[in-house]
This record gives C-alpha cells, structure tokens and sequence, in this order.
C-alpha cells in the first residue's frame, strides 16, 4: 500500500499571495483615479477662475474682475468714428481705478502713464512695470485668433500679477467686424499658468514676442497706432499724462519727481514738458537717472532717438545742451529751456489730458506722432525741456529691423500729413502759427 503523506496547504500559498497582490492593486487603481478626479476638480477650479466657468465655480461666490469682464464683453464694444474698429475700453480695471470715487479730483493721483501695444510686444509691460510703479493704461490692438487670446492674457496677468492688478488698465481694440470673446475651447494654450503665476504669464507672453515684425501684422491690416494712442489716454482719470511706446522705460522716480515739482508748480496750460528720448544698445542695462545714461551716452552705448533713421525728428531737443546741464536727479522735475516746435520734430512729453488727441486718420508708420506734435505748436503750445528725466527705447532703431512696406506708408502718410496741415488752418483760424 502507498504511504499518504499529510496535506500541508504549500501549494495554497502562491494563490494566498496572487490574491493579495490584486487587491493592492486593486486598491492602488482606485487610489489613482481618487487622485486624478481629484487633481481635474483642482484643474477645473483654476480654470474656472481663469475662464470664468459657471459649472465650475464655486456656487455664490463671486470674483469682481472676472465678472467686470464678462460685463465689458457683453456690452460688445464700441465702434471709433471711422466704424472700422471696435474699442473695449477698460475691458480690466486696475484696483487703484476700481477704487476712485466718482467726481474725485484727477489731480489726486497727478501723472498716468499711457502706452500701446499688440499682444506680440506685450511681454515689455514687465520691464516697464519695474520701473513704473504708478497709474498705467495699455490700449492692445489684436487681430483675428489673437483678439480672444489677448483678452485672456490680459486678464490673467491681472489675475496672478500683484502689480498689474493693483495699477494696470487695459484696453481692446480689434477690426469691427471680430469680436473680443474668452478662449473656453482653448484652455491647454494657458495650462500651467496657475501653478507658475506672474512669472509663466509673462513666460507665456515671450512666446508671442517674434510672431510679427513691426507694423507687419497681415498684409491688410493696419496698426491703428494713434487710435490706440487716444484709447489709453482716455482711459485714464489722470490730470497729466505721459504716451510713450510700451518699449519704452522713463527714468527712475518720474512720477514722484513730477508730484513734487506740482507742490510748486503747475504746468502753464499752453506747456507740455518734454522728455528726451534717447535709445540704448540691447546688451546695456537701462539707465535709472541723468548721471547714468550720460556715462553711456559719453562712450556711444546711448544715443538720441532714431539718430540713424531720422536725426532731424529728435534734432530740436538740443541733446548737446542738455546733456551737459547740471541737474539733479532725485529732485523735482525742472524747466531747462522752451524750444519752437519745428518740423519733423516728435517729442515725447507730459501733457494735460486737455491737449488735443492724435488724428487717428494715420496708421502704419509715418508721420503718427509728428501730426499731434504739428498740432499742438499750432494751437499754441510751448514746448518746455525738463533737465533731469528721460525715456529710452530698449534697443538701437537701425534700418534693417522695419518691415519691408516702411518706406511706402511713410509715403501715403506725407501725403496725408499735408492734408492734415491743411485742415488746421481751418480748425485754428486765428493762429499766426504753421507747420
């Protein structure tokens, strides 16, 4: 007979742990997807503060900014007076903007600085606001796809940057025949943007920085430079204002050395107060005062604005002159000398908000800002050279970095700058003053 040999379950045992090992990873499954919804309703709660969601927010608890936009869509713009564009003015609203009370006085906050750009050179806004830390309006021009996203850029560096919330107002202009809209269906273009805040905005942003060169936005459509001009300027309460180009940087403390010189002072309200304009080689890091850009402008990394394209436009500002006039730089603005406007001068000042706007019949290059400068002289103006503040654009203006159709707008241009001269003989009859 065999010999039974007593059971002792071995062969049990891998089945024991093969059942254990599945539910681990059973659980392990359940686990993950716990994470995952987890991690989407995390997602779709950011998301709903960046697109503005209604199944995703949070149910009664309301964010001012975003529905101060959806306000501003749905009003659909307005058309300007040539009915070819539409305008969203104060599509965002700055807090400093939020919180002025109705019929204050615009002198309480005295100086805003105004300024245009598209979506493409909006990345500057950064290095301008480590300069400017006061009242700001930006007037974007965006052209078919990139109207949706230069209104949800524009509310998310409201969103995460402290600064921008705190100061910025922006403002929209596209063709009339687009409408500005939030991008629902494009969310994976912003993925990531909360998690990285102010920095992946602006990070975002650089990736537009070459889309387009110049004024070279599509071959039929025009930069409407002095629409978005005038849109900034009226979008700011401000007593004075400055317009610069958003690649632009005014010197360190302008705003407080402006207020100071007003405990004094007022601007004549015929004067504007002129701030050269200079330009700067790439590599150098911008000058903050007199003493610093002089040092550079001494050894040629500084130079007057447009030196190469069109001396004569910056020539009257008297850079000789100025230079070499002792001031001092922390303290309040100060009048150097007064020069007569003359033709193609284009400078850069502070002005009332009651000088006369910039005609937006020019667009494109050429003749844009020398048409407002030719307007105030005849209505006017004078023309006061402050001795201690600046702007300076980033980078030298050479030739080969403008678009290829430059020289013929400037041609279409002149010919509209002389219709333009033209038409202030009527609207200042009693002047003794030409262009």
């Amino acid at each position: 007979m065999e010999s039974k040999q007593p059971h002792t379950g071995t062969a049990e045992v891998p089945e024991v742990v093969l059942s254990a090992l599945l539910i681990v990873a059973l659980l392990q499954l359940l686990y993950l997807s716990f994470l995952s919804k987890l991690h989407g309703k995390q997602q779709r709660y950011k998301y709903s503060e960046l697109f503005g969601s209604k199944k995703t927010s949070n149910q009664g608890e309301k964010n001012p900014r975003r529905e101060h936009l959806r306000y501003s869509l749905s009003t659909g713009g307005i058309f300007d007076a040539s009915g070819q564009y539409r305008v969203y003015k104060n599509l965002i609203k700055s807090d400093f903007s939020t919180n002025q009370k109705p019929g204050a006085d615009p002198r309480s906050h005295h100086l805003a600085l105004a300024t245009h750009t598209t979506i493409n050179n909006l990345h500057h806004l950064n290095s301008l606001l480590e300069r400017w830390q006061s009242p700001l309006s930006v007037a974007i021009f965006a052209n078919g796809q990139d109207v949706k996203f230069a209104t949800a850029f524009a509310y998310a560096l409201s969103l995460f940057c402290p600064q921008v919330q705190a100061l910025v107002d922006f403002h929209l202009v596209c063709h009339s025949g687009e409408m500005a809209s939030f991008p629902d269906q494009d969310r994976e273009h912003f993925a990531g943007l909360e998690e990285k805040g102010c920095p992946g905005v602006f990070a975002k942003l650089e990736s537009h920085r070459d889309k387009y060169k110049n004024y070279a936005i599509g071959s039929n459509v025009s930069y409407p430079n002095n629409l978005l001009r005038n849109v900034a300027r009226s979008g700011t309460d401000a007593a004075y204002i400055l317009v610069i180009d958003i690649d632009m940087i005014p010197s360190a403390n302008l705003h407080h050395q402006f207020v100071t010189m007003l405990m004094r002072r007022e601007p004549a309200a015929d004067e504007v107060l002129v701030l050269p304009a200079f330009e700067i080689r790439h590599t150098r890091k911008m000058p903050a005062n007199k003493a610093e850009l002089v040092q550079l402008y001494q050894v040629g990394e500084v130079r007057p604005f447009y030196d190469e394209l069109c001396p004569r436009c910056q020539a009257p500002t008297n850079y000789s002159q100025w230079v070499n006039l002792a001031s001092k730089s922390s303290g309040p603005l100060e009048m150097a000398y007064t020069i007569n406007w003359a033709d193609p001068w284009e400078p850069f000042y502070i002005g009332a908000r009651t000088v006369p706007l910039y005609d937006e019949n020019f667009r494109q290059y050429g003749f844009n800002r020398i048409s407002q400068a030719c307007e105030l002289h005849v209505a006017g103006y004078r023309f006061s050279v402050v001795s201690n503040a600046f702007v300076v654009h980033k980078g030298f203006k050479v030739q080969g970095e403008f678009h290829s159709r430059k020289d013929e707008e400037n041609r279409k241009n002149r010919i509209l700058f002389r219709s333009f001269k033209e038409s202030l003989k009527a609207k200042y009859p009693n002047s003794p003053r030409r262009c």
